[in-house]
């Protein structure tokens, strides 16, 4: 069983917001009664055919189990499995990059040879992202060892880059790979995702199983197609209430990272369900799910519906099968928040569960802004971002980096009219407010990188950042402090030149 119930939220906000914030987080271990929206009606929405699966994965359901169980129960041709099971899993997709791609590819072929063949060339998908726009001649060379490895391979999906002096002249090149997974249309329900990247429980926000694995994991994956894995069990986050208008999924998850601590969900999948996950947007669940490796989750996942459907219309033509948490299933705690009670928060250094609400960091003297990265790079972290500029009507008064996730996301930039601007897009937006000019899609400096990477901190100093993590040295100096926020959050920090609440200027 998992550990004893958690404090109250109002401890930890203080007594003086015990009437505020007292039910706002609470534990419980009473069977739920929530239930998604049952398979048949789900497949009358979208009528994906069925893949073709063994009599033991497509039986009937003999025992209760999770989301996260169904999905591996299938993949291992199995018709239960319990929480603490070893299983061969075959995987539907691996992705890896230019900074873990070249270890893999090496591992690859000292254990299977020289003259190997992946095992499927078409569920490899290979995508430089993260030292990209750099003169180090290293973070180069990774990038020419994925190519030559692709060309000999032939692999189907290389989202290559070549011109490093205008990534719009690479009509392949995409950027962030866990955006670019799922703008490309790799991320399906039911499914199994690995990468070799922490991040890679972002995919799960499209209800499938999606976890890093190391170099040497993705070398056997890539010569088998299948992996050892054990069975997590599965916290069950329950997110009620109306979502405040001045809060955004970031918020959420630094709520439950601060709640259950960095190791909180270590070796467990995060299951996300309520009706506020079902108003969430697609790209508001990829937050969420992004930032379960940072309380130590093995995966997150959210139930797909006519939302995730929706997103997959022009992005895939290849058939899936979601799968849904028995009403019965074997939860080994439940969560519950009433979102409509939360405020504003950030992770101060130098850990994400270092929680604190924004308006109590009011006098926390900041340097620099980043707004970017997988967690806070997308189209609608840009929106949000711009929305709080064009409220204020004022100039950012410290250095305010933009760094889109893909290309895709920074033509939306640059093409679509923010919402209530009067048809201005955000790149005039941002330009008004005295920001920097979006840069080429890439990680930037959300992992630091190489000295001359866009927006790294070479100095020690505050920076308020939509990133994931916020240890030590991890966007540059290993004395620069970084408090992790909401784009929300982040614009209105930048409008102040301290760590600021977003209220002052939406409501």
């Amino acid at each position: 069983m998992a550990s004893t119930l958690m404090a109250s939220c109002s401890s930890i906000f203080g007594a003086k917001n015990k009437s505020s914030f007292a039910s706002c987080f609470s534990p419980s271990i009473r069977a739920h009664s929530f239930r998604k929206h049952a398979l048949n009606k789900v497949l009358a929405v979208m009528a994906p055919a069925r893949s073709p699966r063994s009599p033991s994965s497509t039986g009937s359901v003999k025992h209760a189990m999770t989301m996260t169980e169904k999905i591996l129960a299938r993949a291992s041709e199995k018709s239960h499995l319990e929480p603490g099971e070893n299983i061969w899993v075959n995987v539907d997709v691996l992705m890896t990059h230019d900074v873990c791609g070249p270890g893999t590819i090496g591992i690859f072929k000292k254990e299977f040879g020289q003259n190997a063949k992946v095992w499927d060339r078409e569920k490899i998908v290979i995508i430089p992202d993260h030292y990209i726009f750099t003169s180090d001649e290293r973070a180069n060379r990774n990038v020419d060892i994925l190519r030559d490895f692709c060309l000999e391979q032939n692999i189907k999906y290389f989202y290559d880059i070549k011109d490093l002096g205008d990534f719009k002249a690479n009509p392949d090149y995409k950027g962030v790979c866990h955006i670019a997974l799922a703008q490309e249309g790799h991320c399906r329900p039911g499914e199994v995702l690995l990468g070799t990247d922490s991040h890679t429980c972002n995919a799960g926000a499209f209800g499938q199983f999606a976890t890093g694995i190391g170099n040497t994991d993705a070398g056997f994956v890539m010569g088998t197609g299948k992996l050892l894995l054990k069975v997590p069990p599965t916290l069950r986050f329950i997110l009620d209430g109306e979502m405040p208008k001045y809060l955004l999924a970031k918020d959420l998850i630094l709520q439950i990272i601060g709640e259950i601590t960095v190791a909180g969900a270590t070796y467990k999948s995060m299951e996300f369900v309520g009706s506020t996950i079902e108003r969430l947007s697609m790209e508001e669940r990829m937050t969420l799910c992004n930032m379960v490796v940072e309380a130590g989750g093995k995966n997150g996942v959210v139930p797909a519906d006519e939302t995730t459907f929706k997103y997959l219309e022009d992005k895939t033509s290849k058939n899936f099968e979601p799968v849904y948490s028995d009403d019965n299933a074997r939860f080994i705690q439940e969560y519950r928040i009433d979102v409509s009670k939360l405020e504003p928060l950030v992770a101060k250094p130098h850990s994400p569960d270092n929680r604190a609400l924004a308006r109590e960091c009011k006098d926390v003297k900041i340097d620099r802004v980043y707004i970017g990265s997988c967690t806070g790079g997308k189209k609608e972290d840009f929106f949000a971002a711009a929305k709080v500029f064009l409220a204020s009507g004022k100039k950012v008064k410290v250095p305010t980096f933009l760094v889109p996730a893909t290309q895709k996301v920074w033509m939306d930039i640059y093409g679509l009219p923010v919402p209530g601007s009067g048809g201005k897009t955000c790149s005039q937006i941002f330009e008004e407010a005295g920001c920097d000019v979006p840069a080429s899609p890439n990680c930037g400096a959300c992992l630091g990188g190489p000295r001359d990477t866009y927006a790294r901190m070479n100095e020690p100093q505050v920076c308020v950042s939509t990133t994931n993590r916020n240890f030590p040295g991890r966007m540059g100096h290993k004395e620069g402090q970084i408090y992790l926020a909401s784009p929300y959050t982040a614009a209105a920090s930048a409008l102040t030149g301290y760590v600021a609440d977003p209220r002052d200027f939406l409501l």
